[in-house]
This record gives structure tokens, sequence and C-alpha cells, in this order.
């Protein structure tokens, strides 16, 4: 860890989950979940908003 923050806007999930060690997402000037990949990806909000529902996710 070199102590570096990164602030990073992107609206592909996907692409951020293997970069972030934390992430905060936003929907609509909304906080839908803040924390680590894992519980991002699994947060019922993010999968609605950003990841095409429960369908989608593995």
């Amino acid at each position: 860890n070199t102590g570096v923050t990164i602030l990073l806007v992107e609206h592909d999930m996907h692409a951020i989950m293997g970069l972030c060690d934390r992430i905060t997402c936003m929907s609509f000037g909304r906080l839908l979940a803040e924390g680590n990949p894992q519980e991002i990806r699994h947060h019922p909000d993010v999968i609605e908003a950003y990841l095409g529902g429960a369908r989608h996710v593995a």
C-alpha cells in the first residue's frame, strides 16, 4: 500500500470490482452502498441499479 487515494467515477461496475479496495456506489445523487467489492457485489440496491438485477449476479 502506497497510501494514495484515487477518486474514480465509473459506471461499469464490473470494471471497477478488480481495481478498488473500497467502493462508494451512488445512483441519481443517492448513496446506495459503501464497502469492499464483495459487499458491493451482493448489495441488493447496487445489484438492481448497476448489475442488472439478481439474475445477473454470480
